[in-house]
C-alpha cells in the first residue's frame, strides 16, 4: 500500500469493513463510574454499552479519546512495516483526538523521519467520518498517490454534513454541548431536537413534539441540502447512524430514501452503530445522516 488509513474511533465503521479496507481504528474509551476507563470494541462492545445506558437512566457516562501511547502504536506498525500514514480525527471541536494524535506523529518522527505522516482533523464525527475514511481508501485504491489524496480529500471535507435527533436533551445537557435551561425546558416538553453538524460544530435546526415528526423533518432537511448542494446522486456519499434500536434505524433509513426518491435520487445508504464517542452526548437513541461530496477519482 501507498500509505497506511488510521482513524480513532469515532469513525464507527463496522469492524469486518475496517479489516477489509486495511483501516486501523484506535478506539476511544468510555466508563460508567467515571473510575475506570474502558476500551469500546475490544473491552465492551457498542450493543452492551446501549443496554447499560438504556438500563441506567438518570446516568451519564463519559467517553475519552485514546492516549498517544495508543496513536503511537498504531503509527509505529505502520512505519516498521515502511509505510506512511494518513490519520483522521474526529472534530477539533468535540475532542482534543488531533492534538494527541499530532503528539504521537512528533514522537514517530523522532524514530522514523523517513515516514510521511499527515493527522487530519477530518471536521465531523461518527458515522460521517466513517464515510470520509471509505473515500480515502478509494482514492488509496485508485492508485492516487500520499500528497494527492490529502489534497483530493481535503477538498471534500467542507460538504460534509450531519442531520441528526435524539430521544432527549438530557444527554446533551449533561454534556454540555447545550444550555441547562434549554435542557430543562425540552424535558419538560417533550421537545426532540434537530441538529446540524457542520464544518465542526452543531447548529440548531429546528424541534419537534414526536419522534415520528423527528423524523420526517430530518427527510426535509436531507432534501432541502441535497437540492442546494447537488446536481445528481453521484456527486456524494451518504449513510445512515443509528444507537440502540437498529428496527428503529432501519425506518429512518427507509424514510429518507424515500425523500430521496422523492427528488429523484436512489441511494442505498448503508446503516451503521453509532458508537460511544457520540452516544454519550446524545443518549441511546439518536437517528441521523451523513453526507458529503465523492472524492474525485479522475486521473
Amino acid at each position: 500500500m501507498a500509505y497506511r488509513i488510521i482513524s480513532d474511533g469515532s469513525c464507527d465503521l463496522p469492524e469486518e469493513l475496517a479489516r477489509e479496507k486495511s483501516i486501523r481504528v484506535v478506539p476511544f474509551y468510555v466508563t460508567m463510574d467515571e473510575k475506570n476507563y474502558i476500551k469500546e470494541n475490544v473491552e465492551i462492545s457498542k450493543s452492551d454499552f446501549y443496554k447499560w445506558m438504556v438500563d441506567n437512566p438518570g446516568k451519564f457516562p463519559k467517553s475519552s479519546m485514546p492516549p498517544t501511547s495508543d496513536f503511537l502504536e498504531a503509527f509505529e506498525e505502520a512505519a516498521k512495516a515502511g509505510e506512511d500514514i494518513i490519520c483522521l480525527t474526529i472534530t477539533r471541536k468535540f475532542s482534543s483526538c488531533y492534538d494527541v494524535a499530532m503528539a504521537a506523529k512528533k514522537l514517530l518522527l523522532d524514530e522514523y523521519p523517513e515516514r510521511k505522516v499527515e493527522v487530519i482533523d477530518s471536521t465531523v464525527d461518527t458515522v460521517l467520518q466513517g464515510i470520509v475514511v471509505l473515500e480515502l481508501c478509494k482514492l488509496r485504491d485508485a492508485g492516487f498517490g500520499f500528497e494527492e489524496s490529502v489534497r483530493r480529500l481535503r477538498d471534500i471535507l467542507p460538504s460534509g454534513r450531519i442531520l441528526f435527533t435524539v430521544g432527549s436533551l438530557d444527554y446533551l445537557r449533561a454534556g454540555g454541548r447545550i444550555g441547562k435551561l434549554a435542557g430543562v425546558a425540552g424535558a419538560l416538553l417533550g421537545i426532540r431536537p434537530l441538529i446540524t453538524l457542520k464544518e465542526g460544530e452543531i447548529f440548531p435546526s429546528g424541534i419537534t413534539r414526536s419522534r415520528k415528526k423527528s423524523m420526517d423533518m430530518v427527510g426535509k432537511l436531507v432534501v432541502k441540502y441535497v437540492t442546494e448542494t447537488f446536481k445528481s446522486p453521484d456527486e456524494y456519499v451518504a449513510a445512515i447512524g443509528y444507537g440502540y434500536d437498529l428496527p428503529e434505524g432501519e425506518v429512518f433509513r427507509d424514510k429518507i430514501r424515500e425523500y430521496l426518491a422523492s427528488i429523484g435520487h436512489d441511494q442505498e445508504l448503508p446503516i451503521y452503530h453509532i458508537g460511544a464517542a457520540i452516544s454519550v452526548h446524545t443518549g441511546p437513541y439518536p437517528l441521523g445522516f451523513g453526507i458529503v461530496r465523492k472524492a474525485d477519482l479522475s486521473h
